[in-house]
């Protein structure tokens, strides 16, 4: 340390009767010096007014007194600068921690859109953070019948994409297409009412299709009504049905409905993201994208998926406030 005084008294003289950019440099390669020898930046000051008093030992009072104040304030400067160093440090393991899990759930989640005789499938799923909250789960045995899951966790981030995979693995135990919505949907509430914390609870939309008398018998827990497009009477209708949230009450029942599609029908499956528009008041989200969903009908499915996620997100300024996915089912 003494040693590094000395230095550091030469250094600044040698500046003060010389202010070139040589002697800048040195002094610079002196202060790395001393930030390996963790010399503190209160201790910086102190070796500053020493070595000003031996350099200029005539200085006024006031000059030597504003060092001591100087030295004050770089004591809690250094503690604030070192808590505000160790904040970055976690945000940033933080950061590499949820980019390490996001890639984990991607391909824990992966979803593979089937290509069933007779229908036409698209999706879009784009989450507002890392963790995607939602989830889209399909399942087709090349026979007889198409399934599929949408699905919202009430939550976001890590303890929302741990639920989501407690409900893939429920799903993923059911392993057959053609099982009853309703059954579907029980035997997940199940699961869900055991396995996750009280204050997490799922919704969720299920529908299974019947390939060869073109049937889609749908259920749903407390989810966001689907949209089912009638090609030759040109009318939307709402699948809704008032089954509670997954996860609540362990013996609930759950009630399923059938409709009957004919060429050029759809059905629109969405999460809340699609339909919630917080910072348009009185704005009609389901009116709006049923006539939006109407006049792309020309497109594939896949298409039809991807305008109505353009024209819905650049309503809102591209900044979208929850997790957004749609699937789009057509009848051809």
């Amino acid at each position: 340390m003494k040693e590094l005084k000395v230095q550091y008294q030469k250094v600044l003289s040698d500046y003060l009767l010389n202010q070139n950019e040589s002697n800048l440099y040195i002094g610079q390669n002196l202060v790395r010096q001393l930030m390996k020898s963790n010399v503190s930046p209160e201790d910086l000051v102190s070796i500053h007014k020493q070595s000003l008093e031996y350099i200029v030992p005539d200085l006024p009072d006031s000059v030597l007194n504003s060092f001591d104040f100087l030295i004050e304030v770089m004591v809690d400067f250094g503690l604030m600068l070192k808590e505000h160093q160790s904040l970055l440090l976690k945000q940033e393991e933080i950061r590499i921690e949820m980019e390490i899990a996001a890639k984990i759930q991607n391909l824990l989640l992966e979803t593979k859109i089937p290509k069933p005789n007779g229908l036409d499938i698209g999706m879009v799923s784009v989450p507002v953070r890392k963790m995607n909250g939602d989830y889209v789960h399909f399942m087709h045995d090349d026979g007889k019948y198409f399934s599929v899951a949408v699905t919202d966790v009430v939550g976001k981030g890590v303890p929302a994409a741990l639920c989501m995979s407690m409900v893939k693995y429920g799903l993923d135990t059911l392993e057959y297409a053609n099982n009853n919505p309703s059954y579907v949907l029980e035997v997940l509430n199940r699961i869900i009412e055991k396995s996750v914390d009280d204050s997490m609870f799922v919704s969720m939309f299920y529908g299974r299709y019947d390939l060869e008398k073109d049937i889609f018998t749908f259920g749903s827990a407390g989810h966001e009504p689907a949209l089912y497009y009638n090609s030759k009477q040109q009318t939307f209708t709402d699948l809704d049905s008032n089954g509670l949230l997954l996860g609540v009450l362990p013996e609930m029942k759950y009630s399923q409905t059938d409709i009957h599609l004919s060429e050029n029908d759809f059905i629109i499956m969405i999460t809340d993201g699609v339909t919630e528009f917080r910072k348009m008041d009185n704005f009609d989200s389901r009116t709006y994208i049923k006539e939006l969903a109407k006049s792309l009908n020309h497109l594939s499915a896949q298409e039809m998926c991807e305008k109505i996620f353009e024209y819905l997100n650049k309503l809102q300024d591209f900044l979208l406030e929850d997790d957004f996915t749609i699937v789009t089912i057509k009848k051809y």
